[in-house]
């Protein structure tokens, strides 16, 4: 990925202070870390601003100077520019799904608890949705509670992947098996027991397989 120069920016655009490749360059290492920018709270919490303000009033400077775009209303609406104007790192939104009501859609709009944008590059496949993980049956796969699992929308998945999966009215994150007619969704902590679904009886959806979790402004 064509990056900008710590410094400078092309052509007869002003020169950046030393404050402003500074921030540049932390906006970049962020997104590159995370996949999606920082907020203007982070920013000035990582360089030891007082307020949000003050990093507002860099990034608009920096804005002016040709080397962001920012997008009105939205918290992580920050694109670099590289040094021939064009975007950088060109972002998804994806909805942020919390706890979901027996038989309803997994994308209601009731379940949605915000929106995350994240580059639609960093998983593959490409996530579809993030689900908030509620419990910590998933432990030992690295998957937390609170975490944001990411999630590719597919009716069907292979034994041993982890999935969305609707057993019932209850909607849970497990690792698949597959065996003839019955199913196992395990969890990865032993403090957990396995669901034990026959589907010659039982209702079993696959919503999904999870791709990532985002953690703490990282995705893993």
């Amino acid at each position: 990925m064509p990056l900008l120069n710590e410094g400078t920016v092309s052509g007869a655009m002003e020169p950046l202070t030393e404050r402003q490749s500074e921030i540049l360059r932390l906006i970049r290492e962020l997104t590159e870390a995370s996949g999606f920018p920082p907020t203007r709270a982070e920013i000035a919490r990582s360089m030891g601003f007082r307020s949000v303000n003050a990093a507002e009033q860099h990034l608009r400077a920096l804005e002016k100077k040709g080397v962001l775009d920012i997008s009105s209303g939205a918290s992580r609406g920050i694109r670099i520019r590289d040094r021939s104007g064009a975007r950088l790192g060109r972002l998804m939104e994806l909805a942020v799904i919390g706890r979901v009501a027996a038989g309803s859609p997994m994308l209601a709009e009731e379940h949605v608890q915000g929106r995350f944008q994240i580059d639609p590059n960093l998983f593959a496949p490409r996530a579809d949705y993030l689900l908030r993980v509620r419990g910590m049956s998933m432990r030992d796969a690295g998957i937390l509670e609170g975490d944001l699992l990411a999630v590719h929308r597919s009716g069907e998945a292979r034994s041993g992947q982890i999935v969305v999966a609707r057993v019932g009215d209850e909607v849970t994150v497990k690792r698949l098996r597959r065996r003839g007619h019955s199913v196992q969704l395990l969890p990865e902590n032993p403090d957990f027991a396995p669901i034990e679904v026959d589907l010659r009886r039982d209702s079993l959806v696959i919503e999904g397989i999870g791709v990532g979790v985002i953690r703490n402004g990282k995705s893993l």
